[in-house]
């Protein structure tokens, strides 16, 4: 079993990592919340993976990435490019911005597992093994990743771009109007997405009848360009570090 060990200054959110990794099927070898006690933990119970915050109260994540002797995962609301340069130029092998689901967090330590076992067969590779590997690494990394068989990556795009370029919740009827699909499509795309965690799920209540379904963004860069700028609001100003609580919405999601 892959051994992890979760290092974030927050003890709130190092416990909901936790439960995310636990309800994978990993084990949690060990918490840290300052960078001197990662890196002992780290030398100390030599996990497999440091899941890796920026914001430490000592020094940062990225400081401390190349003293860690163990494959890391970025988990962290830094969301500049200079930090996200420094992380992968320092060997972390993926970077997972908060707020996130547990499922997104399950689908890349899910990845995570078949990478290890891709590189663990103790023979040399080939190109096309290491080009397998890294395709393994980052197969759940795309917006329309976790999407059925059958469904339209384009599609899917489009419909994310709708919502990213919106800037606020939007029904399936709205998507429909702006993507030239109709309704019927809409709504099984967003309610794939919404399954998958690329969309959030509310639900918002009238004078009477039913509930009408909106549907709001997730990310962070834009579909169409991962590389952007802009970041969405957090939704729960309690939350400093702007993490997701367990209890979302999303159809089919258990974070």
């Amino acid at each position: 079993m892959i051994r992890i060990l979760i290092v974030d200054d927050d003890f709130r959110v190092a416990g909901v990592h936790a439960s995310y990794v636990n309800a994978a099927g990993f084990s949690v070898v060990g918490v840290a919340h300052t960078a001197e006690d990662a890196v002992t933990a780290c030398r100390d119970l030599r996990p497999d993976l440091v899941l890796l915050d920026q914001y430490l109260p000592d020094r940062s994540g990225t400081e401390i990435l190349p003293d860690l002797d163990a494959d890391v995962i970025m988990l962290t609301a830094a969301a500049n490019a200079e930090t996200i340069r420094a992380a992968l130029g320092a060997g972390a092998l993926n970077y997972l911005l908060k707020p996130f689901t547990a499922q997104q967090l399950t689908d890349r330590l899910a990845a995570y597992g078949r990478y290890r076992q891709h590189l663990g067969t103790g023979r040399d590779l080939a190109q096309e093994d290491i080009d397998r590997a890294m395709a393994l690494l980052h197969e759940h990394d795309t917006p329309t990743a976790g999407l059925p068989k059958g469904r339209s990556a384009v599609t899917a795009r489009q419909v994310l771009t709708a919502m990213h370029d919106s800037g606020q919740p939007v029904t399936a009827v709205e998507v429909a109007e702006i993507v030239g699909v109709s309704r019927a499509t809409a709504q099984r795309y967003l309610a794939d997405l919404a399954r998958a965690g690329k969309v959030e799920l509310r639900l918002r209540y009238g004078s009477a009848g039913r509930p009408e379904h909106l549907y709001r963004w997730r990310g962070i860069a834009s579909p169409q360009d991962p590389g952007g700028r802009r970041r969405e609001p957090v939704p729960h100003a309690s939350d400093r570090d702007g993490h997701e609580p367990a209890d979302d919405h999303a159809p089919g999601n258990d974070g």
